[in-house]
């Protein structure tokens, strides 16, 4: 694999990768278990959209099938994935930021 383009399961193979070029512009690369393979194989990148599932599905809405139209599971995927950028965001924010008390606010603007 040189890197660019997408990567989907064995199972997409078709129309799909056809659809993608005409309609997308977008190159579709194919990741296929080899026949000879036998128990688990960790395939090429396959970890990066386990654990992009797995963050999402953190989300209550998105861990079950609530929504009566995909299109309402599908709008919230965007809300799910900026409230994690957030809490992550304000994580790093909270360790950055030293909580001193007034007397020490004191004694530095004494020095």
């Amino acid at each position: 694999m040189d890197g660019s383009g997408s990567l989907i399961g064995g199972d997409y193979t078709g129309s799909l990768v056809d659809w993608a070029k005409e309609k997308l512009q977008l190159t579709l690369q194919i990741v296929k278990r080899s026949d000879d393979m036998t128990g688990f194989v960790v395939l090429p990148r396959r970890w990066v959209v386990e654990r992009t599932l797995g963050w999402l599905l953190r989300t209550r809405r998105l861990a079950r099938d609530y929504e009566t139209l995909p299109a309402s599971s599908e709008a919230f995927i965007p809300f799910s994935a900026s409230m994690l950028m957030a809490r992550r965001l304000a994580r790093i924010t909270a360790a950055d930021q030293t909580i001193r008390t007034p007397r020490q606010e004191r004694t530095t603007l004494a020095a």
